[in-house]
């Protein structure tokens, strides 16, 4: 049987640069489809909700299988609103991971609710279950996982202390459209879910937007009230809310990736199995354990039913990893840090008292991980010249 790894490596070395990620590719790919989207808003003339919105939240309903989804503003905003729905607020805590994009606790902090840190797993990177129960007080009211870089953190470990101490649990699922866990989606298994859909997304708007998803109707109904200053009924307020609405242009664009996102989340797979074969080949690939060695990568561990690779993070050892940062910039290949300081050593939450030493894992991942392009457009020749400049600084 033909291997298609080998026969996509005779093809023509790539020497040109290679991006985090190409948006413009994407577009080639759907031009005319988004173009008409556009064009419909603009010939309706109905910017902010409206039918496109309409029908992109019953679109993600669909295929979700989830009973309520409720478009918003952005991620950070779905967050803000899933948490004012549940009524949280000042004396509140909520356990959390501290490796994540700042909006996780900084939405939180926003309704003075006070943001618990929980040390990772160093495999996925996502909350690490064993150590939720040290930080549970009379005053916590949720768990909050982030599934982290498109892999589900451990919902049922989760979802059994949430239940044994009638917490709630609100998903962080910005990075995870598309993925599942015990073959339901990720973003569906907690009281809410809070999705964004940021351009780099798997599924990215052209601007920002984001979305609560809930199979609770009394939740459902606060979120829509709470996106629109609180009331359903124009200048009648039943509740203090926000403005947060989802645009009519982004509800469009939205609609017309979604039917692609399944084959981009599979494409995105294929390349993460595409950087294992090409490390190992190239002879720096660490097969085992958690502990980067020197001169080897330790590539992202599928642990659960599926992985979206909304980021491809590997592993190397520390005393590299910023010079192997500075290497890729200046052969012009795409990478990033995610994420270099960890939320509890943030200044911005000095209050909180946390000190270096306190979540080593998560510090750990601060020092060590370092992200390659994985988008789903990506050329294998571009992922071959990408590992190719990764193995030339390691064995260097």
């Amino acid at each position: 049987m033909a291997d298609p790894l080998k026969e996509e490596r005779t093809a023509a070395a790539w020497d040109g640069p290679v991006p985090m990620i190409d948006l413009k590719a994407q577009y080639a790919t759907l031009a005319s489809e988004l173009d008409a989207a556009i064009a419909r808003v603009v010939q309706s003339q109905m910017f902010i909700l409206g039918p496109e919105v309409d029908a992109f939240e019953r679109e993600i309903e669909r295929y979700l299988g989830v009973k309520h989804a409720i478009g918003c503003a952005s991620g950070s905003d779905a967050i803000l609103l899933a948490l004012m729905a549940l009524g949280y607020g000042p004396g509140d805590e909520v356990i959390m991971t501290p490796y994540t994009f700042f909006a996780t606790a900084g939405s939180t902090y926003r309704l003075g609710i006070r943001p618990v840190f929980c040390d990772i797993d160093p495999v996925t990177y996502n909350l690490d279950p064993t150590k939720i129960e040290e930080k549970l007080t009379r005053r916590t009211r949720a768990i909050m996982p982030v599934h982290l870089f498109g892999q589900c953190a451990d919902l049922d470990a989760i979802g059994r202390i949430a239940r044994g101490r009638e917490l709630a649990v609100v998903e962080d699922a910005a990075q995870i459209i598309g993925a599942t866990y015990n073959g339901r989606h990720a973003g569906t298994l907690g009281d809410a879910g809070c999705f964004s859909f940021f351009p780099t997304k798997n599924l990215g708007a052209w601007g920002d937007a984001g979305m609560v998803t809930t199979n609770d109707d009394e939740l459902a109904a606060r979120v829509r009230a709470l996106r629109v200053h609180g009331g359903l009924k124009t200048y009648h307020h039943e509740l203090v809310g926000m403005n947060s609405r989802l645009d009519g242009f982004q509800g469009a664009v939205l609609r017309a990736k979604l039917p692609h996102l399944s084959g981009w989340n599979a494409q995105r797979g294929a390349n993460a199995a595409r950087y294992r074969e090409l490390f190992a080949q190239a002879g720096v690939l660490q097969s085992e354990g958690d502990q980067p060695e020197r001169g080897k990568v330790i590539v992202p561990a599928v642990v659960r039913e599926s992985h979206i690779f909304h980021q491809y993070v590997m592993r190397v050892h520390a005393t590299q990893r910023d010079g192997l940062l500075r290497h890729l910039q200046s052969r012009q290949i795409g990478c990033a840090i995610y994420y270099p300081v960890p939320l509890h050593l943030q200044p911005c939450f000095a209050e909180l008292g946390y000190r270096a030493g306190d979540l080593p894992e998560a510090e750990r991942a601060s020092r060590e991980t370092l992200a390659l392009p994985i988008y789903p457009e990506l050329p294998a020749a571009a992922q071959e010249r990408v590992v190719e400049v990764v193995a030339e600084f390691l064995r260097g």
